[in-house]
C-alpha cells in the first residue's frame, strides 16, 4: 500500500465514523436530488482515472447522497438500522474475500454457516434438515420451486419439461411477487402461478385453495406447489400453515413458507405463534437481513429434509474444483446454486453472539410493542384512517382531506411524496383495494416512541399544507 492509498484509507475511516455517529443528526433521511442533480454531483460520465482525489470526492458524495437506512426514520423498506458487530463482519469479509465453494478456501467461514443453519434449523423445528445462504427471499422462493419441480417430476432436472403436464403452483394473492420470477425460471410460466383469494386480514382462504387445486386437476394439469407467506408485505399477514400442509398432504404437493419478511418472529416465544405448524413446512425462507438488522444480504433457505440439496443443485464436472479428499464432506459448493458465494453468513454470526437469543427475542418483541403504538396513535387521530386491522409489523392507514370533493388516492400519493423528498421521514405506500395505502413498517430495534411521534407529525405537517 502505498502513501496516497494510505491517506485515502485514513481519510475513508474517518468519513465512516462521523456517518456512524451522526447518523441521527439534523441531516435526516435523505439530501433528496433528482437524476440529473445527482448525475451533476457526480460527473458519472468523467473520464478520469488513477484520481486518487476522485475517488476521495466520489466516497464524500456517496455517503451524503445516499439514503442513510440507519436512521430512526427511516420506516419505507422492510430492514432498517445499523448493527455494529454485523458491520465488523462485513468489513472483514470483504478484506478477506473468500468464496465458499469449498473448505480449503473458506475453513472458518464454512464452519460458521453449517452452525448457524442448524441453529436455525432448531427455531423451524426441522430436527433433520439442512440449508444455505443464498442471495436474497426471492432466490430462496425460486430455489424451493424448483426442488419441488423435480420432486413431482423425477426427470425433469436431467430432460426437462418436455414430456410432462402442465404443472400449477398455488399462491396467496398477498404473496410476492417472486414466485411468477420462480415460474418463469423453473419453465413453467407464470401464468400457472394461480393467486388464491385472502381474506380481510390478507390470510390466503384453505378453502379457496382447495378449491383451485380441485379445478386444476380437473383441467388434467399437475398442482405441485403451494407457499405459505409468514408475513405479507403489505399487511404483515400470516397464512395458516396448519391447514394448508393438510391440503398439501391430501394433494401430494411441497409446501414451501416464505418468511422473508416475518421470518424472525419466530425468535420470539410471544409471537411466535403466528408461524404455528412451520415444523409442517418442506422448506422455509428466513431473511436475517430484515428483523434480525443484519446489513444486506443475509439471507437462509432452510429445508425439512437432509439430502435436498445434493439431490437437486449438485453437477457433474466439476472436477476441477471439487476434489476428493480428507474435508469434501464439509465443500458446501456441491449443494448450491451457486459457484462463486460471498461470506454472509459471518455478519450473523458475530450479531448473533453479541446479541444472543434473549437479546433478539427482546428487539423483536419491542418492534411488535412499537408497531401497537403506531396502531393507536393512527386511531386516536381524526385527521387519520386506518385501512387494515394490525396483524404483526405493518400499519397501513391515510390522511383524509378536509374537502370531500378531492380525490383522496391522489392527496396521499402526493402527501408521501412530499415526504419523500423533504428528506425528514421515509415511509413507503401501497394499494389495498384500489386505496393508496401508506405503509409503515417496523425493522429498527433502535427506534422508540419519540421517533415515531417525529414521523407522524412530519407526515401530519406536511399533510396540512396540502390541505391548505
Amino acid at each position: 500500500m502505498n502513501t496516497k492509498q494510505k491517506e485515502l484509507l485514513q481519510k475513508t475511516l474517518d468519513r465512516i465514523i462521523d456517518y456512524i455517529e451522526n447518523l441521527e443528526d439534523d441531516k435526516g433521511v435523505i439530501k433528496y436530488k433528482t437524476p440529473a442533480e445527482l448525475n451533476e454531483k457526480f460527473n458519472l460520465n468523467s473520464k478520469i482515472e488513477n484520481d486518487y482525489n476522485a475517488i476521495n470526492d466520489d466516497i464524500k458524495n456517496y455517503l451524503t447522497y445516499s439514503v442513510r437506512t440507519g436512521n430512526k426514520q427511516f420506516f419505507n423498506q422492510l430492514y432498517a438500522g445499523f448493527n455494529f458487530p454485523a458491520f465488523l463482519a462485513e468489513i472483514i469479509a470483504v478484506l478477506t474475500n473468500t468464496s465458499m465453494y469449498t473448505y480449503e478456501v473458506a475453513p472458518v467461514a464454512t464452519l460458521m454457516e453449517l452452525e448457524l443453519i442448524e441453529k436455525m434449523c432448531s427455531f423451524t423445528g426441522f430436527l433433520n434438515g439442512e440449508g444455505t445462504f443464498v442471495t436474497g427471499g426471492s432466490n430462496s422462493n425460486y430455489m424451493a420451486m424448483l426442488c419441488a419441480r423435480n420432486k413431482k417430476t423425477e426427470n425433469a432436472k436431467m430432460d426437462g419439461l418436455y414430456s410432462c403436464k402442465k404443472l400449477t403452483a398455488f399462491v396467496s394473492e398477498q404473496s410476492h411477487y417472486s414466485f411468477d420470477k420462480a415460474a418463469n425460471l423453473i419453465g413453467i410460466g407464470v401464468n400457472n402461478v394461480i393467486k388464491v383469494k385472502s381474506d380481510v386480514q390478507g390470510k390466503i382462504i384453505p378453502e379457496e385453495l382447495e378449491k383451485e387445486i380441485k379445478q386444476s386437476i380437473k383441467r388434467n394439469e399437475n398442482p405441485f406447489f403451494m407457499a405459505a407467506t409468514t408475513g405479507t408485505t403489505l399487511l404483515g399477514a400470516y397464512d395458516p400453515i396448519p391447514e394448508m400442509h393438510e391440503i398439501a398432504k391430501k394433494y401430494n404437493l411441497w409446501l414451501h413458507a416464505d418468511g422473508s419478511w416475518g421470518g424472525s418472529v419466530i425468535l420470539s416465544k410471544k409471537h411466535k405463534h403466528l408461524l404455528s405448524g412451520l415444523n409442517l413446512a418442506d422448506s422455509f425462507a428466513w431473511n436475517p437481513h430484515k428483523l434480525m438488522n443484519i446489513p444486506l444480504i443475509a439471507s437462509a433457505l432452510l429445508f425439512k429434509e437432509k439430502g435436498t440439496m445434493w439431490k437437486n443443485f449438485s453437477s457433474h464436472n466439476t472436477d476441477y474444483i471439487f476434489h476428493d479428499y480428507d474435508n469434501a464432506d464439509f465443500d458446501l459448493g456441491p449443494k448450491s446454486m451457486q459457484c462463486g458465494k460471498r461470506v454472509d453468513s459471518f455478519k450473523l454470526w458475530l450479531s448473533w453472539k453479541f446479541y444472543g437469543n434473549r437479546g433478539y427475542e427482546k428487539r423483536i418483541n419491542k418492534l411488535f410493542e412499537l408497531a401497537d403504538y403506531f396502531e393507536k396513535k393512527v386511531a386516536e387521530n381524526p385527521k387519520l384512517e386506518l385501512l387494515a386491522p394490525r396483524q404483526s409489523l405493518n400499519v397501513c392507514f391515510r390522511y383524509k382531506p378536509s374537502k370531500s370533493n378531492i380525490n383522496i388516492n391522489s392527496f396521499n400519493l402526493k402527501l408521501r411524496n412530499n415526504v419523500m423528498q423533504e428528506g425528514k421521514s421515509l415511509i413507503n405506500y401501497g394499494f389495498l383495494n384500489k386505496n393508496v395505502a401508506i405503509r409503515f413498517v417496523i425493522a429498527n430495534p433502535e427506534v422508540n416512541k419519540p421517533d415515531i411521534d417525529i414521523l407522524l407529525n412530519n407526515i401530519l405537517n406536511e399533510a396540512k399544507k396540502i390541505d391548505i
